[in-house]
C-alpha cells in the first residue's frame, strides 16, 4: 500500500523553523562543579573495517546504535573537553534516538505524554525545522512511553534519506523529506506497511530494519518476528511461543538476523519464499526477576556483532550478569558460545543497554538500580559500574571496571579519540540532581573530563543514547527535549 500526503497536508502537519528554547535548571539545586578533569590527548583506537549497509544511511548516521551492527561506536571525533559548551531545547519529549541526513541535519522522534512527532532539527542550533506527528498510543501493545520503545523509538535512517518507522497503529511509516509551499522543510509519508492484520491488537512493533537484500524485518513486543517484500508488501511472520521482545536487532551482510528474546538469543535467515527461518537458537540464563534497571526480563541488550565470526549480548544470570560471546556464523564446529564474563557486585548488576564493541574489546555499562523517573530524583542514583572485556582465545576477562555511576544511557566509543562517552549521576549533593556528560579512557578507564548538562528532572535521559554527529558534537536527548555538549577551543 502506498500513502502520499498532498502537499497541503503536508503544510499542516510540518512545523516552521522555531528557535530552540533552553531547558530550565532546578532554580534549588546546589552549587556544582560545571567541569572537572582536563582535555584528552586523543588516542585512536583500532577496530575491524565495517561494512556499510546498502539500504541504510551513513555508519554512524542510521540509527540509535549507529549502524547495522549495533555496535555504539563512531569511526568519527567527539569533544575532547576543550572549553565545551552546552546548549538544548525544551521539547517536552524525549528526543531520543538521532540520526544525521545528507545535509547533516538532525532527524529524530520526540515521544512525550502527548504521543511521539518526528522532528528535523538544526545540528549546530537545535532549532526545529520541521515536525509531523505520528500516531498516538491506543492502548494496547507496549507499556508506559517511559519505559518501552515501541511506536518509534527505534526506528532507522534509509539510504535515501528516508524515516522508517514502526508506529503505535501496527503499521510502519517511511518518511520523506520534502519542502512545502512556503518553501521551507517538512515531512511527508511516501510508503505504508499496514501489519495490523498480523500483528494484533494488543501487541505492538519495537524495531524495523533491512537485512543486506533490502527486505525489511520487524519484531513485536510478545515476539512476533515477521519480513516484508518492499517490492509487493508480502508479510511472513513467525511467532515465538511464551517469549517477549524488548529491544532491536542486528543484521550483517551474509544474510543474518540476529534478535534476543527473553529467553534465547536467535539468527534467523530469510527462507525460499521470504519468510522467517530459525537458523540456531542459543538460551542464555535469564535469571529468576525483572531487576531495577531493566524494562524487559532478561537480557537488556540488543545483540551487537564484532567483526566477521561474533556477537556479544548480556545475560541476566545471579549473583553476577555476563558478558556473552557467540559465533554467529549459520553452522560452526564445537560449542557456539566462546567465553563468557561475570561483571559488578553481586546482586547488584543490569544493564539495559546494547554493548559497545571494538576489535576484540565490548564495553559494558551497569544501570542496577534504575527502577523509573523517582530512582534518580532527589539526589539518588544507581549503582556504579561500566567494564571493558576483552576476548583473548576462548577467554573473556576484565581489564578495568570505572566506578561512574551511569543510570540509563546508551554509552558510545569514539574510535578516533579512544573516548568512551556517558551519562552519569553522582549521589547529591542534598537533593539536587545534577547531570554530567562524561568522558572515560576507552584504553585505562580512567574518567578524562565531565561537563554538567543541567540540573533538575529535565535532564534526565531516561534510556537515551549519547549521539555524535558529523562534525564531532555529542547529543544526549533527555526528558524535555534534547541537549548538546561541543568543544569551543
Amino acid at each position: 500500500m502506498r500513502l502520499v500526503l498532498p502537499a497541503a497536508l503536508v503544510a499542516l502537519v510540518s512545523v516552521g523553523h522555531a528557535v530552540a528554547v533552553p531547558i530550565p535548571q532546578d532554580p534549588l539545586a546546589d552549587p556544582v562543579p560545571a567541569y572537572a578533569g582536563a582535555p584528552a590527548v586523543p588516542e585512536a583506537t583500532r577496530s575491524y573495517r565495517l561494512p556499510q549497509h546498502p539500504f541504510m544511511a551513513p555508519n554512524g548516521r542510521s540509527n540509535i546504535h549507529d549502524d547495522a551492527y549495533q555496535t555504539d561506536a563512531y569511526a568519527g571525533t567527539g569533544p575532547v573537553g576543550s572549553a565545551p559548551e552546552v546548549l538544548s531545547t525544551l521539547q517536552t519529549a524525549e528526543c531520543a534516538s538521532l540520526t544525521f541526513d545528507g545535509a547533516g541535519r538532525i532527524v529524530t522522534v520526540c515521544v512525550g505524554v502527548e504521543g511521539p512527532r518526528i522532528v528535523l532539527m538544526d545540528a549546530g542550533t537545535l532549532d526545529v525545522l520541521a515536525s509531523m506527528i505520528l500516531p498516538p498510543r491506543t492502548g494496547g501493545g507496549g507499556g508506559s512511553p517511559l519505559s518501552d520503545f515501541s511506536g518509534g523509538g527505534y526506528f532507522y535512517l534509509d539510504h535515501l534519506d528516508r524515516a522508517v518507522v514502526p508506529t503505535n497503529t501496527r503499521h510502519i511509516w517511511v518518511v520523506g523529506q520534502t519542502t512545502t509551499p512556503l518553501g521551507t522543510p517538512g515531512f511527508e509519508v511516501v510508503r505504508t506497511y499496514d501489519l495490523s492484520s498480523v500483528v494484533p491488537l494488543d501487541d505492538a512493533i519495537i524495531s524495523v530494519l533491512p537485512d543486506w537484500s533490502g527486505r525489511l524485518w520487524f519484531v513485536t513486543v510478545d515476539g512476533l518476528v515477521g519480513t516484508i517484500d518492499p517490492a509487493n508488501g508480502a508479510v511472513a511472520t513467525l511467532a515465538l511461543a511464551g517469549e517477549a521482545i524488548g529491544n532491536s536487532f542486528a543484521v550483517d551482510e551474509t544474510g543474518g538476523v540476529f534478535i534476543v528474546s527473553d529467553h534465547a538469543l536467535y539468527r534467523f535467515d530469510a527462507g525460499s519464499n521470504g519468510e522467517p527461518v530459525v537458523n540456531w537458537r542459543e538460551t542464555y540464563d535469564r535469571g529468576t526477576r525483572l531487576k531495577p534497571g531493566q524494562t524487559n526480563f532478561g537480557s537488556g541488550t540488543t545483540p551487537t556483532l564484532t567483526g566477521r565470526r561474533w556477537i556479544t549480548i548480556t545475560d541476566n544470570a545471579d549473583p553476577h550478569m555476563q558478558v556473552l560471546v557467540y559465533k554467529r556464523a549459520r553452522r560452526v564446529a564445537g560449542a557456539r558460545l566462546v567465553c563468557s564474563a561475570p561483571v559488578f557486585a553481586a546482586d547488584a548488576g543490569a544493564t539495559e543497554n546494547s554493548l559497545i564493541v571494538a576489535r576484540k574489546s565490548i564495553v559494558v555499562e551497569n544501570n542496577y538500580g534504575y527502577s523509573g523517573l523517582t530512582a534518580t530524583m532527589n539526589g539518588a542514583t544507581t549503582e556504579p559500574g561500566m567494564t571493558r572485556i576483552d576476548v583473548r582465545g576462548r577467554t573473556c576477562r576484565a581489564v578495568w571496571t570505572s566506578s561512574e555511576r551511569i543510570p540509563s544511557v546508551v554509552s558510545k566509543l569514539s574510535l578516533a579519540n579512544g573516548l568512551v562517552y556517558t551519562y552519569t549521576k553522582d549521589p547529591g549533593p542534598n537533593q539536587t540532581d545534577a547531570w554530567y556528560f562524561t568522558a572515560i579512557s576507552f584504553r585505562t578507564g580512567a574518567t578524562v573530563f565531565k561537563r554538567l548538562v543541567g540540573t533538575g528532572f529535565g535532564y534526565n535521559n531516561n534510556f537515551a543514547p549519547v549521539s555524535l554527529g558529523p562534525d564531532g558534537t555529542a547529543y544526549v536527548g533527555v526528558l524535555a527535549g534534547l541537549t548538546l555538549v561541543r568543544d569551543t577551543e
